[in-house]
């Protein structure tokens, strides 16, 4: 099996393999790069946000049902994200169709002022892109801080977590091709 990433065409340049590589060390699956036209929908005005539920719905519709594609597929997008009941999320899986998002909005130093960095960055998207995969390839939350299926809440949080799976998490993974 091989996982697939699909960078929004608005993406921040230059991150891509870094972040794949990653993301292979992560979970230890092979990374495939998708290059599919696909139009981000589901913005919200009043928010100045994107509903991740309706580009999970698009990205599912789009390349799992009109491309026949299959196989875990993540969207890395730089849209500001959210769902209904939270004020914005780092990213999000739908494990029964095999579709996950990651936006970099919140996870780039200068969202929050700080100096930019592109090293944080990439570190922060394989991060949060093998979490979301990870749910796709059948893991939960974790308990652990610093196991990259910790939910986190902060921007902290996820720079706490390590980019490595907890040995539960492993042994629930189990034995991976790559």
């Amino acid at each position: 099996m091989s996982i697939h990433i699909l960078w929004d065409h608005e993406r921040p340049e230059g991150i891509e393999l870094p972040v794949a590589r990653m993301i292979k060390m992560i979970l230890g699956e092979d990374i495939g790069l998708v290059e599919y036209p696909f139009l981000v929908d589901g913005y919200d005005r009043e928010r100045n946000q994107h509903d991740a539920q309706k580009i999970l719905d698009r990205l599912q519709d789009t390349l799992t049902r009109r491309y026949e594609f299959c196989g875990p597929l993540l969207l890395v997008t730089p849209r500001d994200l959210y769902v209904n009941g939270c004020d914005f999320v780092f990213g999000l899986a739908r494990p029964v169709s095999g579709v996950a998002v990651v936006s970099t909005a919140r996870l780039r130093n200068d969202y929050y002022g700080r100096v930019p960095d592109d090293v944080d960055l990439i570190d922060r998207v394989a991060k949060e892109g093998a979490h979301e995969l990870g749910h796709l390839l059948g893991l939960g939350h974790c308990e652990n801080p610093e196991c990259v299926m910790f939910r986190p809440r902060t921007l902290d949080e996820l720079d706490r977590k390590k980019k490595m799976l907890c040995p539960v998490c492993r042994e629930t993974l189990g034995p991976r091709e790559g």
